[in-house]
């Protein structure tokens, strides 16, 4: 039986084999990937996309993330189970950021939470405090405001070497591993070079040492997705046929059959 994947055993894998990243939202999608093996389970603020139906991040709260986060983590899983901090849950005061940190490790029980932007000192608060911290730049969904739309991030020469302090600001407040999304491809290899710690892209090329995906785009059951995505599966027209198959059984009074049906 694999042993349980540790912030420790997670970041040690730099520099030795690629790391496999996925979401997961529920029970039953987190114990699939974690039964097929992957190294970390992130329960992505995707869900408002994915799971919600907005049109961003923003609207997502702690108390949905908790509930999703539990939900994962009952699955039991062997991975490292890493969540969102959503949009105001840690920008507003340190007292906020962790308390409202503290109540995903306490209430949901994941081994550790993720912050977008540049925040240094939030981190460096969390991780004092005893809670893993994965940090992520380049393009951070809550902030599609102010960067008007989800645009690639670090094309100019400026921009690079403004994402490159940044991934060395947040390794020095002990971040253990972070994420790069939507970068080009030599600029996060350039990062990857440059710190200690993981890079996990997404939209950011093969030079980082792991790669994510939400879990949805790579089944193939979002309606669009993004460039950077491979779809490994057509799960959305496997649910359409099935669906299609049981209306026409009920409506031809083909189901529930003798084998569906308790006897007297």
């Amino acid at each position: 039986m694999a042993r349980r994947v540790t912030v420790p055993s997670f970041v040690a894998q730099k520099g030795n084999r690629r790391l496999v990243c996925l979401t997961a939202y529920d029970v039953l999608t987190a114990g699939i990937l974690d039964e097929a093996g992957v190294d970390l389970i992130l329960v992505g603020d995707s869900l408002g996309n994915v799971v919600l139906g907005h049109e961003t991040t923003l609207p997502v709260t702690l108390e949905q993330m908790i509930s999703h986060a539990g939900a994962v983590m009952r699955a039991k899983p062997k991975a490292l189970v890493i969540a969102d901090m959503p949009f105001l849950t840690f920008q507003v005061n340190p007292e906020d950021t962790l308390r409202n940190a503290g109540r995903l490790i306490q209430e949901a029980g994941v081994d550790g939470v993720k912050i977008e932007g540049p925040r240094s000192e939030h981190v460096r608060m969390l991780v004092q405090a005893g809670i893993p911290v994965m940090g992520h730049i380049g393009l951070t969904p809550q902030s599609v405001l102010e960067l008007g739309g989800f645009r690639v991030q670090g094309r100019t020469p400026e921009a690079a070497e403004a994402l490159l302090e940044e991934a060395k600001a947040l390794e020095r407040a002990g971040c253990f591993s972070l994420v790069l999304e939507s970068v080009p491809a030599p600029v996060a290899e350039r990062v990857t070079r440059a710190i200690s710690i993981p890079t996990i892209g997404i939209g950011a090329g093969r030079g980082c040492d792991g790669q994510i995906l939400v879990i949805t785009d790579l089944l193939g059951m979002s309606p669009t997705t993004p460039r950077f995505v491979r779809r490994y599966a057509d799960v959305r027209q496997v649910i359409h046929d099935a669906v299609g198959r049981y209306a026409e059984d009920v409506r031809a009074d083909r189901f529930p059959g003798p084998d569906e049906t308790y006897p007297e």
